[in-house]
């Protein structure tokens, strides 16, 4: 889909991933099943602008894999190839964005912004947050350049490098723990207050691959089955002396609110079968 708001001065390209942002209710629990023209639908355009949409594909941040990654990686820098392009927005959920942030500004030379956001609450939703911040990030993307890939949220403006998910539910989810915010939007206008510090480009080359994801390794958040399968080859513990010890226990870290690829929580069955206690916890540091 192709919007035009007052002649089109600046050409954005939207991709849309998925996450919280494009996600309705399944009867059972959210999914991200909205499309990117849908979720575009929402948004207010700023002025003078042109969108148009590439649906990549339509997942929920948690079950990101690399694959996933590496095929935005691709489409990003094919969409750059047309110098016609001013900018990019993505929309990705909130659990891994910001892995996917760091990746991209590790590829990124290219002084047109990258920018991403998502919503901590659900599309369709009389309080949903992502169309203020889809409206954000495509108003920095067409204002903005020489800053790198971008996360944009709650009105804030951060560098990819460095900025984390620091609140599991407030609409305010990401920050820098070691510095201040690069800008912010509000009033129709962007205020970059700082430049990133940005080290040199990534030398090595993005791999190679189909565009469209197949069934890949996990991303480190995610990580591969057999790393959680290590604590069940340990020797078992009888039930008498079944007590929570650095030994005798398996903590694996989750995204936001304790939300898990299917191959962990298929591990942690596993493990829960086998007698083997398991905390569960989110590694956002803030709020519940």
């Amino acid at each position: 889909m192709k919007r035009t708001n007052d002649g089109g001065a600046r050409r954005i390209v939207v991709i849309s991933t998925g996450g919280t942002i494009a996600s309705r209710w399944q009867g059972t629990g959210y999914a991200a099943d909205a499309s990117g023209d849908d979720v575009l639908a929402t948004a207010p355009l700023p002025e003078d602008v042109t969108v148009e949409v590439v649906d990549l594909f339509n997942v929920n941040s948690s079950r990101m894999t690399s694959a996933h990654q590496l095929a935005l990686l691709r489409t990003v820098h094919e969409t750059l190839a047309d110098p016609g392009v001013d900018g990019i927005v993505v929309t990705h959920g909130t659990d891994t964005l910001e892995e996917t942030a760091f990746l991209l500004d590790l590829h990124h030379t290219d002084p047109r912004p990258v920018v991403l956001t998502g919503a901590q609450r659900p599309f369709g939703t009389g309080d949903g947050d992502g169309p203020g911040n889809l409206y954000d990030a495509l108003q920095v993307a067409a204002s903005v350049r020489d800053l790198g890939v971008l996360v944009v949220f709650d009105g804030r403006v951060h560098a990819a490098r460095g900025t984390v998910k620091t609140q599991t539910l407030a609409a305010d989810a990401f920050s820098d723990p070691s510095a201040e915010r690069l800008g912010r939007v509000g009033f129709s206008r962007v205020d970059i207050e700082r430049q990133p510090e940005r080290p040199a480009r990534c030398p090595c080359r993005p791999p190679r691959g189909p565009r469209t994801p197949g069934r890949p390794a996990p991303t480190p958040p995610a990580a591969p089955r057999r790393h959680h399968h290590a604590p069940l080859r340990r020797r078992p513990v009888p039930p008498e002396r079944r007590r929570l010890r650095r030994s005798q226990g398996h903590r694996p870290r989750r995204h936001r609110r304790g939300q898990r690829h299917p191959e962990i929580a298929a591990a942690v069955a596993d493990a829960v079968a086998k007698g083997v206690l398991v905390a569960v916890t989110t590694r956002v540091p803030r709020a519940r």
